[in-house]
C-alpha cells in the first residue's frame, strides 16, 4: 500500500481538549495566546456575564511581566492606548500633619503605568473568539482520570473531560484540591474599601493630596491607600490590622455606612483632618475585604491533566505582583502549550518555570505587606 494515500497517516492528530477554569486577567491571556496560536480553548466562568459585579480598581502593569504577556498577547498597543502613564505617581504623607514626606513621578520611560483592572479584563475579553468564555458554568470541582484526563464537575451536576484542566479561578480555588490540600489563611491585614466619584470637583482637597497617582499614609497597625482610577474617580483603601472578624467583634455592621464611619474615626484618632477626611466623607459604601495567601512556598506533584495559573497557585497580598505574575502565568503556559509536542510535557515545561518564580515572589509580596501596613508607627 502506498503511505502516501494511507488514510491513517493523512489523519490529523486531535487537537488536546483545554478548558480554563476562571475568566480573570491570568486566564483570558491564557486564551487569547492559545487561540493565537491556533488551539481551541473553552473558559468557564461562574458569573453571569461580564458586567456581573465591578472587577476592582487600579493595576500598574510592569514591563517584564504584564506587559510581557500583553505583548506576546499581540495587545500591547492597545493597552498603552487605555493605561495612564502618570498613575505611577506616589505621594507619601505623615499621618498627623499630612505633610509631604515623600514624592516619587511616573518612571521616565512609563514602565509601569496603571490601567483600571475592568478596563484590562474588556480588552482581553474583546481580543479572544466570541463563545470562547461560557458564562454562568460554575465549576463545583475537578477528578483527574487514569488515562490523564480531567474531568469537569459543574454546579449543575453535569461533567465534561477534558486532556488539561487550568485552574484560573482564584483565592478559593475548586481546581486546586486535585492538585494541593493548601487552603487560603489570614494574613491579619483588612483592606476596608471605599470610593468618591468626580473627585477634581466634588472632593478637591483630596484630589490634590492623592496626585495623579497614589496616595500612601501609614501608622501603627492601619494605613490609607487612596488611587487615582479613570473617570475621575478615586478608590480608597483603609488598611487594617485587625482580627478577620473585627466588624462583628465591635458590633458594627457593615451596611450601616453612619457606623462604619464613626468607629473607623475612632481607630484613626489624631490622624490630620484632611486625612480622616476619607473616612467622613466617601460617596460609597465600605466593603471589606481580609486578606489571605496561600503558604509559601506552595508547590505540588505534578498531575496530568491538571495545573494552576494565578491567585490559584500563588495567592499573595495585592501589593502589585499579583495580577503581572497572573498574566504572565496563562502567557507562559499558553505557549508551552503550542511549543510541545504533547500536552504533559507542556504542562511540566510551564510548572517548572512558574513555582521557583512564584516562591520568589511570595517573599517580595509578604515584605511589601509589612512595608504598607506596619506594626508599629513609622
Amino acid at each position: 500500500m502506498n503511505s502516501a494515500r494511507d488514510p491513517r497517516r493523512l489523519r490529523r492528530p486531535r487537537d488536546p481538549r483545554i478548558a480554563i477554569v476562571g475568566a480573570g486577567l491570568g486566564g483570558l491571556t491564557c486564551a487569547r495566546v492559545l487561540q493565537q496560536h491556533g488551539r481551541s480553548v473553552t473558559v468557564f466562568e461562574r458569573e453571569a456575564s461580564a458586567d456581573a459585579r465591578p472587577q476592582g480598581g487600579t493595576l500598574d502593569l510592569h514591563a517584564d511581566t504584564g506587559q510581557a504577556a500583553l505583548r506576546a498577547a499581540g495587545l500591547l498597543d492597545r493597552f498603552h492606548a487605555l493605561a495612564r502613564p502618570e498613575g505611577d505617581a506616589w505621594r507619601v504623607l505623615d499621618f498627623a500633619t499630612a505633610a509631604l514626606l515623600t514624592q516619587q513621578g511616573p518612571s521616565a520611560d512609563g514602565g509601569r503605568p496603571e490601567i483600571d483592572r475592568g478596563q484590562l479584563r474588556g480588552l482581553l475579553l474583546d481580543s479572544i473568539a466570541e463563545g470562547t468564555v461560557r458564562w454562568d458554568r460554575a465549576v463545583s470541582g475537578v477528578t483527574p482520570l487514569t488515562d490523564g484526563t480531567c474531568r469537569l464537575r459543574f454546579g449543575d451536576g453535569t461533567v465534561e473531560d477534558f486532556d488539561l484542566v487550568v485552574g484560573a479561578d482564584g483565592a478559593w480555588s475548586r481546581v486546586r484540591p486535585a492538585l494541593s490540600s493548601a487552603v487560603p489563611c489570614y494574613t491579619g491585614v483588612t483592606f476596608v474599601e471605599t470610593g468618591f466619584d468626580h473627585c477634581d470637583t466634588r472632593h478637591p482637597d483630596l484630589a490634590r493630596l492623592v496626585g495623579n497617582g497614589s496616595m500612601l499614609v501609614k501608622g501603627a497597625g492601619r494605613s490609607l491607600v487612596a488611587q487615582r482610577n479613570s473617570n475621575g474617580h478615586i478608590r480608597a483603601y483603609i488598611a487594617l490590622r485587625v482580627p478577620e472578624d473585627w466588624h462583628t467583634a465591635a458590633g458594627v455592621d457593615l451596611g450601616d455606612r453612619r457606623a462604619v464611619r464613626t468607629h473607623l474615626l475612632r481607630m484613626f484618632d489624631g490622624w490630620d483632618e484632611s486625612l480622616r477626611y476619607v473616612l467622613r466623607n466617601s460617596d460609597s459604601g465600605f466593603v471589606s475585604r481580609p486578606l489571605f495567601v496561600l503558604p509559601a512556598p506552595h508547590t505540588w506533584q505534578h498531575v496530568p491533566g491538571v495545573t494552576l495559573l494565578g491567585d490559584a497557585a500563588h495567592l499573595m497580598p495585592p501589593v502589585g505582583l499579583g495580577a503581572n505574575l497572573a498574566m504572565l502565568d496563562g502567557s507562559d503556559l499558553a505557549h508551552a502549550l503550542a511549543a510541545e509536542p504533547g500536552v504533559d510535557d507542556a504542562v511540566r515545561a510551564y510548572e517548572s518555570i512558574m513555582l521557583p518564580r512564584s516562591i520568589e515572589a511570595a517573599t517580595g509580596s509578604a515584605q511589601g505587606l509589612d512595608h504598607l501596613v506596619p506594626s508599629t508607627a513609622p
